[in-house]
């Protein structure tokens, strides 16, 4: 039985230098990785809300179309359709890179302030006297 003062042969982690060092990062790489997780989730809501607008606007146009009295109204129809989607596609896509710009304006005031906070913690300490 080893007594209370000896060390196992394979020191826990916690008796290791760079313990601390790395167990910072690892919880700085868990929160990058749960914002980027947040990003992509805002991508995807944005995109199925988009799709699920164009996906009624395509009922929609069948219900036109089956309205239709003579065969010149589906020429209409069908053209007011694709005018209606260009218009959506492009006001889409804007709305898509005013997202993405956000999200790497905020990505590097984080990575910015981390990296400050990371300088403050790591710095050796020093005493004033």
């Amino acid at each position: 039985m080893q007594s209370k003062l000896e060390q196992p042969p394979f020191a826990p982690l916690h008796y290791a230098p760079f313990y601390g060092t790395a167990q910072y990062f690892a919880h700085l790489q868990g929160q990058f990785q749960a914002r980027a997780f947040k990003a992509l989730m805002r991508y995807q809501i944005e995109a199925l809300t988009f799709l699920r607008h164009r996906c009624e606007q395509d009922v929609q146009l069948v219900e036109d179309l089956a309205a239709g009295k003579a065969p010149i109204d589906a020429v209409d129809i069908v053209s007011a359709f694709m005018q209606k989607a260009a218009v959506d596609y492009t006001a889409e896509a804007g709305r898509m890179a005013t997202a993405s710009s956000l999200l790497v304006s905020e990505t590097a005031k984080d990575v910015r302030r981390e990296a400050e906070n990371a300088k403050e913690a790591l710095a050796p300490n020093t005493l004033d006297e």
